[in-house]
């Protein structure tokens, strides 16, 4: 079929859109930056979730629709209700005047209504829309993926070739649930054309519940590094991410790579139950160390 992926050029994206190509689909992608090289299948579309007019054109003549689109923190006017809710509404809308009747849909793990975090606020609005949009669709609620490229790993990793400290963000005590970027690919493209995964919502998190402290040791452990885990207090925290909120987006035109809304994320459980998307799609991550030694490596 052919495949509308928004999102596609981000790190989870082009995961996903190899995938679905791997899968025998036709992918038209998404992206308000467009890649450099030429990637063959796919046929690339400049465009933002939140124009009519792009949307409108790319969606045409696509019979599925993966909806990717997602920031993790505000830089200007991409803020979390602009492009999580509003961007999803938009999506939803393209949809239905296309015809098109097939929407999978990439949420988050803790995901619900009245949580303390904005990010998943409006990601729970995004997923009431979804749901009431009248089209046969599918969401996942991935927790922290990792893979080669990522934001969350590899920034440890990198931190820890010159830093003698490692800072641990908040309590350290919640639990998280670290998925593979190719189990996130897998399940997108399996779900396509799968009819059990219609009107269902999945978690897609790995078997692996650990707090932050342990992933660190366990990055340290893979890189045969040794280095201090050091706990940094709420109100530095704090401090240090409203810092970096007002300089980044001002000075580098760029989200901050720590912001107030991540820190009452990292002071939460993120985990959930991986196994109806093991059940019904056949999709399992691999455990967090062998997953990380393959790219670290």
């Amino acid at each position: 079929m052919n495949v509308l992926i928004t999102g596609a050029s981000g790190f989870v994206g082009r995961a996903v859109t190899g995938e679905v190509v791997r899968a025998g689909h036709a992918v038209r992608a998404l992206a308000r930056r467009l890649p450099r090289t030429d990637d063959g299948p796919v046929v690339w579309v400049p465009g933002s979730v939140v124009s009519p007019e792009a949307l409108s054109e790319a969606v045409r003549g696509c019979q599925a629709v993966i909806h990717l689109v997602g920031i993790i923190g505000e830089v200007g006017d991409q803020t979390f209700e602009r492009v999580h809710h509003e961007g999803t509404l938009r999506v939803l809308e393209a949809c239905r005047s296309a015809g098109v009747d097939r929407c999978l849909h990439m949420s988050a793990l803790g995901t619900r209504p009245g949580a303390a975090s904005r990010y998943h606020r409006t990601k729970w609005a995004a997923e009431e829309a979804v749901r009431g949009s009248g089209l046969r669709w599918t969401i996942f609620r991935p927790s922290v993926i990792q893979g080669p490229g990522d934001g969350f790993v590899n920034l440890f990793e990198r931190m820890s070739r010159w830093s003698p400290v490692l800072p641990v963000v908040g309590r350290g005590t919640a639990r998280l649930q670290p998925v593979s970027v190719g189990a996130v690919a897998q399940a997108f493209a399996r779900a396509l054309d799968a009819e059990v995964a219609i009107g269902k919502t999945y978690d897609l998190c790995g078997p692996d519940r650990m707090t932050l402290p342990e992933i660190l040791a366990t990055i340290l452990r893979v890189t045969g590094r040794r280095r201090i885990r050091m706990r940094l207090p709420g109100a530095i925290a704090r401090m240090q991410a409203g810092l970096l909120e007002a300089v980044y987006p001002r000075l580098l035109g760029r989200a901050a790579p720590l912001s107030r809304d991540q820190l009452l994320m990292l002071d939460e459980d993120n985990i959930g139950n991986p196994g109806p998307v093991e059940r019904d799609l056949g999709v399992r991550s691999a455990p967090f160390e062998a997953d990380i030694r393959r790219f670290l490596a």
